[in-house]
């Protein structure tokens, strides 16, 4: 998605250790139009999919989830990573390591919001290594709901997770593919 990969371009920071600081606009400070745009690709990518939820994660993902939602007509659905006194014991619960944060987390949906009947459209910020993917995958394999599409932000393509989803079969759509930081510079595919 050219918008996407322009805001990157102008905004984003390449820092060590391949992560990409993206806060000004997209994962810390939101910029609102960009994330309807980005909703709307998702929904024209995946319209015909016939969705019925769209999945993410707290926190990043939930504006440009919403926005899918939104253009979709579907209720978006967010695992939560904080456990909560108001959320009961009747979750679906998974593990999922954070590249950025070095630390193992569960991440948990209610399992009124989540079942068998589902057409699931997992949308995510980021995709490097596919730890977050795939316990956003194992929730919906657990609710026995149907994971019919992927839409990600930003896919790091050279480390893999993307690659390892594809090889299981799940479409992934990614609106801005890295293949490589090279000097401080972003290099798209």
């Amino acid at each position: 998605m050219r918008a996407l990969e322009e805001r990157i371009q102008e905004k984003g920071r390449v820092l060590d250790g391949n992560i990409l600081k993206v806060d000004s606009f997209f994962n810390h400070q939101v910029d609102p139009e960009l994330m309807m745009l980005m909703g709307k690709d998702f929904a024209e990518h995946f319209r015909e999919k016939g969705i019925t939820k769209v999945l993410t994660l707290e926190v990043s993902g939930i504006a440009m989830a919403l926005t899918a939602a939104l253009e979709l007509g579907v209720p978006m659905v967010f695992a939560k990573k904080i456990k909560s006194l108001t959320l009961n014991d009747q979750v679906f619960v998974s593990q999922v390591y954070s590249y950025t944060k070095e630390t193992t987390y569960e991440i948990r949906v209610d399992k009124r919001f989540l079942n068998d009947q589902d057409r699931v459209l997992i949308i995510d910020d980021f995709l490097a290594n596919g730890e977050a993917l795939k316990g956003l995958i194992d929730l919906c394999d657990q609710a026995k709901a149907q994971v019919a599409g992927i839409g990600i932000g930003i896919e790091k393509v050279f480390q893999g997770g993307g690659d390892k989803a594809r090889q299981a079969g799940y479409e992934v759509y990614s609106q801005a593919r890295i293949k490589a930081f090279e000097e401080g510079k972003v290099i798209f595919e």
